[in-house]
């Protein structure tokens, strides 16, 4: 079974969604600039590594609030 959640969406070409394969996790971003990417994680931590890298104080472009909201958002799934 699949689990699928959905971290961020702001219209239907940007959002990003998680989706559980048992204990792999496979992340697929959909931007209007860059089309699809997906990246797949084997474990929790690998995933937590790469959206707290990702959506870092330094690389996010949008408010402390969304991004913390976004953290805790992988932090749930």
């Amino acid at each position: 079974m699949i689990k699928k959640v959905q971290i961020y969406k702001k219209d239907k070409w940007n959002m990003l969604n998680v989706e559980v394969h048992g204990t792999r996790f496979v992340v697929r971003v959909i931007s209007d600039q860059w089309g699809e990417d997906n990246f797949e994680f084997l474990s929790r931590p690998a995933l937590m590594h790469w959206a707290e890298s990702t959506f870092s104080k330094e690389r996010f472009e949008g408010t402390e609030e969304e991004r913390l909201d976004i953290i805790e958002a992988f932090k749930q799934v």
